[in-house]
């Protein structure tokens, strides 16, 4: 039976808890626990579903789950772990991280939270498309699981594409042109989303723009006017210029309305049944996929990523408890009784995508599923791998100076240089050491 726990009780535990077993953030090296086999496992309410499947398929392992609800760019859980090491106790076994970026402050050398996978699990990561478990790669070490690969694809309205005589684009250059042409044939349509915080992701990353490249755990490049940014800066000043891309986000009051005028966009392959289909209720056999959009100087074709979820596992427990919690990673990463009958998102590993793509398909609601599964594999194996989860929020820096400034009506260009010169602060004030040049 899963046992639910509340955050505030195990606070006010550590918080009477004086000893402190190591240097603050490190613990010890001998730390290592083994409660016999029980496990504790934090997870966002999307995920209990995870657990619920895994209880059911390994009852001889107790499970003591805790619900969380993380903000993206906060501190808040990190303060947690913060008081877990002083204390020398309290960590979850596994956690399924409320933000990506999250990895990058349980990895480092001050929390040191996350174990070392890369020989536990080797056999797990083998599985995945280097590009989507490549961010799990930490100074040469896997720290992580992805949960489900979130690749961006090109969406499109098949329906309204057919009756207006367009065909989807394939390059980051026509999806401009046919972008300013929708805006001036067919005012009040829309080819993207600008105010969410996955923007950057769906924009810089694809392009390769440096705004979180780690250089080591101090260290990161940050330069936006390097080609691979201006070419986007460009391109998004000529969108917003012409009204033809929402300064909402996808997860705005308004994006349902705003969706059911969306003709085309980049976006993750969990757009197709979260947003289209649930969220925005689109009719079914009007929104179809399409390989990822390239720029056309690139010799080779890179997509970036929206989520996706990562896994993290304590590296202070040991015996069955470590056993037993190896155990849950390999379910939610490799079973197909989480990944392909209840996730909504296509898997991470590569032997589970087709059989989720089976399922989906028996849905009926993508048009030309042949081709949208196509692209959906395609765009898992070709993720750019140059873009690193940093202790800084990117997006979150983003929906603090872009969103507002475009929902004002400033130029993308003035939004562009107060999100640069935010992004550059931000970094800083984490204790970043920022290089223009890489």
């Amino acid at each position: 039976m899963i046992r639910r726990t509340g955050t505030t009780i195990a606070l006010i535990a550590l918080i009477g808890l004086g000893a402190c077993k190591g240097p603050e953030g490190t613990g010890t090296a001998d730390d290592a626990t083994d409660s016999g086999g029980r496990i504790t496992v934090w997870v966002d309410p999307p995920r209990l579903p995870a657990v619920n499947a895994f209880q059911q398929a390994h009852p001889e392992i107790p499970v003591d789950v805790m619900t969380i609800n993380g903000n993206v760019g906060s501190t808040e859980l990190q303060q947690k772990f913060v008081l877990f090491n002083q204390a020398g106790t309290g960590w979850p076994d596994a956690i399924f991280f409320p933000s990506n970026d999250d990895i990058a402050w349980a990895v480092n050398s001050k929390i040191n939270y996350v174990r070392d996978l890369t020989t536990d699990l080797a056999d797990v990561i083998a599985q995945y498309a280097p590009s989507s478990i490549a961010q799990c790669r930490i100074d040469g070490l896997f720290r992580c699981l992805r949960n489900d690969a979130a690749p961006d694809v090109l969406w499109y309205d098949k329906q309204l594409m057919a009756a207006w005589g367009y065909q989807p684009p394939t390059t980051w250059e026509d999806y401009e042109k046919l972008s300013l042409r929708i805006a001036a044939e067919h005012p009040g349509y829309l080819t993207g989303f600008l105010g969410d915080a996955y923007a950057p992701d769906r924009y810089l990353w694809a392009s390769g723009c440096p705004t979180n490249d780690r250089l080591s755990e101090r260290q990161v490049h940050i330069n936006l006017a390097d080609p691979r940014c201006t070419r986007v800066r460009d391109l998004l000043d000529h969108l917003v210029a012409a009204d033809v891309v929402a300064p909402a986000g996808i997860f705005s009051p308004d994006a349902a309305a705003l969706g059911r005028r969306l003709v085309m966009s980049p976006g993750a392959v969990w757009w197709g049944s979260f947003l289209f289909r649930d969220t925005w209720k689109v009719p079914p056999g009007r929104i179809a996929a399409a390989a990822p959009l390239r720029w056309s100087a690139d010799p080779t074709p890179f997509t970036s990523s929206e989520g996706g979820g990562l896994w993290g596992f304590s590296r202070h427990i040991k015996g069955t408890q470590l056993q037993n919690t190896l155990t849950f990673a390999r379910f939610v990463a490799t079973d197909p009784r989480w990944q392909v009958d209840l996730s909504v998102g296509l898997p991470g590993v590569g032997p589970l995508q087709q059989p989720w793509l089976t399922r989906q398909r028996e849905t009926g609601y993508l048009a030309d599923f042949d081709a949208a599964a196509a692209a959906f594999v395609l765009a898992s194996t070709i993720v750019r791998p140059e873009r690193d989860y940093t202790r800084y929020n990117t997006g979150t820096v983003w929906t603090h100076t872009v969103t507002p400034a475009l929902t004002s009506g400033r130029s993308f260009a003035h939004a562009w240089t107060v999100f640069g010169e935010r992004l550059v602060g931000e970094a800083r004030s984490f204790g970043y050491t920022v290089h223009d040049s890489a």
